[in-house]
């Protein structure tokens, strides 16, 4: 069995991000194909971990990044416990990565989740000239990339001129193989929990609400499309509105009630709401990379009315008629294509859940390493 050492540079147990989904979902599932080890932070809820080794290295400051001592730490740990090859999740310690290469001659991956420096260009953020340089030097020399998206790999093939053979599908994965049986239970229990109607649709939005291209949607939702849907007077729904972090001054939507909008805070159980729901709506239009809560909500049997650049990254060809896209800033067509699709019953395709299941992921990714 190989041996892999995995570098993830945050805090992501217990998970409250897809960002952080993902890693504690790949880490997991990676450890039944390989032995495993993960060199973190110690905010870590490494309790939580029951096949894999921990070590909490890191520091808990942002000054980690910048912490030469991890070069003498690490390359002592790899040469110790002779691993075939490092992923570093994410490209910011791309210069610790290669100063071990060149002591131990390790195998050094890079899993990148976005192209980085579009998504902080597309925020805003000054200073992205300076990440594009670092992180296109970073994908040149290593060993192997991982991409969540087949955008984001041609992105690094086409443009960037990165070697083809080294650049390797690991796109964000579901936990259930096939379409959910208890589709009904979960929705009755859920209207159950929020005073819903039967006759009313279940529209669910999920995210981290405290970052930023989230909170842009939601407020789309609440100012735009809502009062949209409000208009056609026959149409009977809820939307439900998931996740932690939302801003104090939002008041909980509580001024929203009375319009069709339940805001469920974090819940424990996010499944049994994909589950619940009817429709997905995804109207982020920043932020970069795949939104990991779109994939589970087509897991899960919702249909996805979605912005163009929400819908970036996941492969459209294996969803059927379960993702339904409108061009960025239409919100008229949004909500119209809501109202058309309030009806889909279409079973996810199987496909897709052959593409996107963890395990089916994970013994690729052992192959390839």
């Amino acid at each position: 069995m190989k041996k892999v050492l995995v570098i993830a540079p945050y805090p992501y147990l217990p998970y409250f991000s897809g960002g952080q989904k993902f890693i504690s979902q790949f880490l997991q599932h990676l450890a039944e194909e390989v032995e495993l080890a993960v060199i973190s932070v110690s905010e870590n809820d490494f309790q939580q971990v029951k096949n894999y080794k921990t070590i909490p290295l890191l520091k808990r400051s942002f000054t980690r990044y910048l912490d030469w001592t991890l070069v003498k730490k690490i390359s002592a740990e790899v040469k110790q416990n002779k691993y075939d090859a490092i992923i570093w999740e994410h490209p910011y310690f791309a210069w610790l990565a290669f100063r071990i290469k060149k002591r131990t001659g390790v195998k050094t991956i890079i899993h990148t989740h976005n192209i980085e420096y579009q998504r902080f260009q597309s925020t805003g953020r000054w200073w992205w000239p300076v990440l594009r340089a670092y992180e296109k030097w970073s994908f040149k020399k290593a060993d192997k990339l991982f991409f969540i998206t087949q955008e984001d790999k041609r992105f690094a093939v086409d443009t960037w001129k990165i070697e083809a053979n080294k650049c390797i599908d690991l796109p964000f994965g579901i936990t259930i193989k096939e379409y959910p049986a208890d589709k009904a239970a979960c929705k009755e229990a859920i209207s159950k929990d929020h005073v819903i109607s039967p006759d009313e649709k279940i529209i669910l939005f999920n995210g981290l609400l405290s970052y930023k291209p989230n909170l842009d949607a939601v407020r789309v939702i609440l100012d735009t499309i809502n009062p949209l849907l409000q208009k056609e007077t026959s149409f009977r729904y809820k939307i439900v509105i998931c996740g932690k972090g939302l801003p104090d001054e939002l008041n909980s939507l509580k001024e929203y009630a009375e319009r069709n909008i339940i805001y469920a805070g974090f819940v424990n159980d996010i499944e049994a709401y994909f589950k619940a729901a009817d429709i997905f709506l995804n109207p982020v239009q920043s932020g970069g990379g795949i939104k990991t809560k779109m994939v589970e909500a087509i897991a899960f049997g919702n249909t996805v009315i979605a912005t163009e650049t929400g819908a970036t990254g996941i492969n459209k060809e294996i969803c059927g008629n379960k993702l339904v896209t409108v061009a960025d800033n239409d919100w008229t067509s949004f909500a119209k294509a809501i109202i058309d699709n309030k009806n889909n019953t279409d079973i996810t395709p199987p496909a897709y859940y052959e593409y996107y299941y963890w395990v089916n992921i994970a013994k690729k990714i052992a192959s390839a390493i």
